[in-house]
């Protein structure tokens, strides 16, 4: 049986620059059966779902269901519900989590203000009146947070490869392992989100996951499967990717994007990328479309792929400003407009 997996894996599709685009997670434990849209076909309340689903997208964030591996019977109210809330910005990466009361306990998620994360002024006036802020929630500090897609209702591979690869790392230790209801990218099943700094990975085996489990406890992310961090869009992946790829940093704090911007032809992307230690590079790539045909899950039509490709990456001298830096010509020979 061909699956979209093995199409891609097989026509070598990259990774890099695929990543769901989410600064911040808020992650609600929910056994049971998921459906297609989990949020609302599942036994949370499916208003609840709905709301929290246009509070967070309004803000570049996004909300999951998560549970146990092969846990998936439902529960009593009683039992209760795990929930995190993470934040994936480079200088601003944390993860909070609470337990709720299964009797209604959810809706105090309702109270979160998605729009204030991005709000300096918010950050700045301290814990007290931070968007977070609850007495329920705490600081998490147990180990990195494994996330893998099993939504065998939103893509077969999801379940036939996130599910297995799931129940070996739960069994194995050393992780907090949980299924997810959707990462996006069926195609680089099984794929995965590692907290707290937000890289998302596709096609490792369990042997690949747990070296990559065992780099964010030493705070450094893994190149290897890697297809970006969600803090940013996929060209602030891909060039990510690729000056780290350059330079062979893997300290997972070290890089920012600071800037995106598209050349006057449409398909350049030109962005600055910086390092803690004061250096920046300016990755010009090229968006292209075309080439072999993939379908984009199980069951859909075969596409041509959008990928990204690095066609200029130049350390930019210290003290130019973003706009100096960003502001230059792509390699059409037009000058790059604001985004």
């Amino acid at each position: 049986m061909s699956t979209c997996a093995t199409a891609s894996r097989t026509l070598a599709e990259p990774l890099a620059g695929t990543a769901a685009t989410a600064r911040t997670w808020l992650l609600v434990e929910q056994p049971g059966p998921w459906g297609r849209k989990a949020l609302t076909q599942s036994r949370l309340d499916p208003g609840l779902g709905q709301a929290l689903d246009t509070a967070a997208s309004a803000h570049g964030a996004r909300v999951a269901l998560i549970r146990r591996p092969e846990r998936h019977a439902d529960h009593s109210p009683a039992a209760g519900h795990r929930v995190y809330l993470a934040r994936t910005v480079p200088g601003d990466a944390w993860v909070r989590t609470a337990r709720l009361p299964g009797d209604g306990g959810l809706e105090a998620l309702r109270a979160l203000d998605f729009a204030a994360f991005d709000d300096p002024a918010a950050a700045a006036r301290g814990a007290a009146t931070a968007p977070w802020w609850e007495p329920w929630w705490e600081p998490y500090e147990g180990d990195p947070l494994a996330l893998v897609c099993t939504n065998g209702k939103r893509d077969r591979c999801c379940a036939l490869l996130g599910r297995p690869l799931a129940a070996e790392l739960a069994a194995s230790g050393g992780a907090n392992v949980w299924e997810i209801t959707h990462l996006g990218g069926h195609r680089f099943a099984p794929t995965l989100l590692v907290l707290p700094h937000g890289y998302a990975y596709g096609r490792l085996d369990a042997a690949g996951v747990k070296s990559v489990l065992d780099a964010v406890r030493d705070g450094r992310m893994s190149l290897e499967g890697c297809r970006g961090r969600s803090a940013w869009d996929r060209p602030g992946q891909a060039a990510d990717l690729a000056v780290r790829e350059r330079i062979g940093e893997l300290r997972a704090e070290a890089m920012s994007v600071l800037a995106v911007r598209t050349g006057s032809d449409g398909s350049h992307r030109i962005v600055t990328v910086a390092h803690v230690d004061g250096r920046r590079w300016r990755v010009v790539l090229r968006e292209r479309t075309g080439g072999p045909a993939v379908p984009a899950s199980c069951g859909a039509e075969p596409a041509g792929t959008v990928r990204l490709d690095v066609e200029a990456l130049d350390e930019v001298e210290r003290g130019a400003g973003i706009e100096e830096s960003d502001a230059l010509e792509g390699t059409d020979g037009t000058a790059a407009d604001s985004r």
